[in-house]
């Protein structure tokens, strides 16, 4: 168990899916696919549906809040996001979309693939 913060509470479990660098969600994610688009991102033509997103922080505009509210709307949010460091962007999207969020984690060694439990409710993310 590795312990973090929890920025919205809640459980989500799923695939990781790993990025090494930060994630801008506007302009970065297709809100009605779920598709990372931002060229030249590590992620690029992945889909974040039902996956745990996993990367360092946020960058890029504050509308990227509003692209994760419109990803929870669309069904096409990830379960749960686990962040190095929670920034203002990524944070009020994801209690706008209402999607468990955690930050600043005792270890910051993931794996694309791996499934992992994110649960907001005890401040713990479980790497089943």
């Amino acid at each position: 168990m590795i312990k973090c913060r929890t920025i919205f509470q809640g459980k989500g479990i799923g695939k990781a899916l790993v990025s090494h660098i930060p994630i801008s969600f506007f302009g970065g994610v297709d809100p009605n696919t779920g598709v990372v688009v931002e060229r030249g991102h590590p992620l690029f033509g992945k889909s974040i549906k039902g996956k745990v997103l996993i990367f360092p922080t946020g960058k890029g505009s504050t509308v990227g809040s509003y692209i994760l509210l419109q990803l929870s709307k669309n069904g096409k949010a990830p379960a749960a996001i686990v962040c190095k460091e929670a920034e203002a962007i990524v944070a009020v999207g994801a209690i706008m979309g209402e999607i468990p969020m955690v930050d600043n984690p005792d270890a910051f060694d993931f794996t694309s693939g791996q499934q992992i439990i994110v649960d907001g409710f005890n401040d713990a993310i479980i790497i089943d």
